[in-house]
């Protein structure tokens, strides 16, 4: 009880130290609530994000290599940011009066990191039974669980992710285990009390969905439906008719009146992502499954915003580019299961060269840390196959593709003017394993600081741990 307490002591003392609002109301303003008129209740957020941004400085940050997260290098630059946005990019930029300006000498600069494939929160540190919350395997389908309904905010891993990996953005998801896994959520990296708190104003909600291994193994074990891939898309065609037919009776309510239909609050989200509301998050890995997938969302008439994992996107990229749907994949984690077998450490490479929308992610608190990595990984072994892509059109699949798969690429995702100030400053070039953020500001505030103790505000339960400032 102590640590605790100490912890949420600690915590707050960060907070102070780095100015920073931790949750909403804190200004004396009170959250806005959802109407509880009955229409559109699918897109209705009845936990709206009372996200603040963190107050910051204007910074003037020069003498950098740039990746604008575009595609675009800029050697010997500078970036201006001011009031939580960026201001300017180029080479010859003039800092405003009380600016603070960084000379960054030697060193990289790039938009915040941004992962679409993240459990932190519902299955965060300590990996313990009790904290386990991201599979709701009660059922095959399980669309009515929310992932924000399980996250932790003091889980240790989002200021690992912040310190070590750049992340600034981040999609949480419910687990593989059901054929329909509930809603995600997309968080800003920031520290605060709740997860409101952290929720990305404005970003669509996710649906997450899984084919193959998973859900057959989980469910087909147990001596229930469904066993085989044929029975997970029969599931999924009979959960997608009902969710039409739910949806017709919705829209018949509000153009005609008259007494609402029955909420059914699993059917309000397929509704939403009917509406091209909600985007479809699918863990996939064969091609064949993903082709079926596919098929399927033009038999319902909804579309698939990314599939994850997607080992073997790489046989039909011309599909996934056709379908405006990317594909997010990790650089070489493959062979580990029969589904996993055929993929290759040039996936990444042959999607950039073939047009389609790709993105590298983690799905693991560790992987999370060095995403700059896996991309260098990925780079590495496309090269050796003959596909020459630059450092900084790759810097594309670390925060642009990913923003424009979770739908906030008008706001993140690169280093424009006008969008939110979510900048990373690198130590040395961030493709080198040597390499590691020296400073993080989110939404132009500066949250992480290499070089001072101050700015790195750690969770209660790694109190008394080195680094923490509460060992003497």
């Amino acid at each position: 009880m102590m640590g605790h307490v100490r912890g949420l002591r600690l915590l707050a003392g960060a907070a102070v130290a780095l100015s920073l609002v931790a949750c909403g109301g804190a200004n004396g303003e009170r959250p806005k609530t959802a109407s509880s008129t009955p229409g559109k209740a699918y897109s209705r957020d009845p936990y709206p994000s009372t996200y603040h941004r963190y107050p910051g400085v204007p910074t003037l940050v020069r003498n950098v290599t740039v990746f604008d997260g575009e595609g675009g290098r800029i050697d010997n630059g500078a970036v201006l940011f001011a009031d939580g946005k960026i201001v300017a990019i180029g080479q010859t930029l003039d800092a405003p009066a009380g600016a603070s300006v960084v000379d960054g000498q030697g060193k990289w600069i790039t938009p915040g990191v941004i992962d679409i494939h993240s459990h932190l929160g519902d299955y965060p540190s300590p990996g313990i039974r009790a904290l386990s919350d991201g599979n709701e395997a009660t059922a095959p389908v399980t669309a009515d669980v929310w992932a924000e309904h399980s996250v932790w905010p003091q889980d240790p891993g989002f200021s690992r992710a912040l310190a070590n990996g750049g992340v600034t953005t981040l999609q949480i998801l419910p687990g593989s285990a059901n054929l329909f896994g509930g809603r995600s959520v997309v968080l800003k990296n920031v520290y605060s009390r709740t997860t409101q708190g952290m929720k990305f104003p404005g970003a669509p909600y996710g649906l997450k969905m899984a084919c193959g291994e998973n859900p057959k193994r989980v469910y087909g074990s147990k001596g229930r439906e469904r066993s085989t891939r044929m029975g997970n898309i029969a599931v999924d065609r009979a959960t997608w008719a009902k969710a039409q037919s739910y949806k017709r009776k919705w829209d018949k309510y509000e153009r005609d009146g008259g007494d609402p239909p029955e909420r059914d609050i699993a059917m309000d989200t397929l509704r939403g992502v009917l509406a091209g509301e909600i985007r479809v998050q699918n863990h996939c890995y064969r091609a064949d499954e993903m082709a079926n997938v596919l098929d399927m969302a033009k038999e319902f008439g909804y579309h698939v915003t990314a599939f994850h994992h997607a080992v073997e996107a790489y046989k039909i990229a011309d599909l996934l580019k056709a379908s405006d749907t990317c594909a997010a994949v990790w650089a070489d984690w493959y062979g580990f299961k029969m589904e996993s077998y055929d993929g290759i450490g040039a996936n990444l490479a042959l999607l950039e060269k073939a047009g389609t929308c790709a993105m590298i992610h983690s799905d693991d608190a560790n992987g999370i840390q060095r995403l700059n990595q896996e991309v260098a990984k990925a780079l590495s072994a496309g090269r050796r196959a003959g596909i020459d892509i630059s450092d900084a059109v790759a810097w594309k699949w670390l925060s642009l593709n990913p923003a424009r798969a979770l739908g906030i690429d008008n706001q993140t995702g690169s280093l424009k003017p006008g969008k939110m100030a979510d900048v990373v400053l690198w130590n040395g070039n961030p493709f080198s394993v040597y390499t590691r953020p020296e400073k993080v500001w989110v939404d132009g505030a500066l949250l992480y600081d290499a070089n001072d103790p101050k700015r790195r505000p750690v969770s209660d339960f790694e109190l008394g741990q080195p680094g923490s400032g509460d060992v003497k």
